[in-house]
């Protein structure tokens, strides 16, 4: 753990818990879910790009909507 980690670490032990509850928590989630999210965000892109490529090469082929729910619809429901 870093010094700064260390020393906020220790400021944030010493709050309220309610506002550890209500201030500092929260915000530090959603914080943590942005940056998830954007991750999230680059390997779907990538995916994407991956699979578009291989549509157009030719190394994968698509398949009509109708015919892939049709066989859900069989197995499934």
């Amino acid at each position: 753990m870093s010094l700064l980690l260390q020393k906020v670490d220790n400021k944030a032990f010493d709050l309220p818990l309610g506002e550890c509850a209500t201030g500092l928590a929260p915000g530090l989630i959603v914080s943590m879910d942005n940056v998830m999210d954007k991750k999230v965000e680059i390997a779907w892109d990538a995916e994407i790009e991956r699979r578009v490529m291989e549509i157009k090469s030719g190394k994968a082929k698509g398949r009509p909507a109708e015919d892939i729910l049709a066989e859900i619809q069989v197995k499934y429901l």
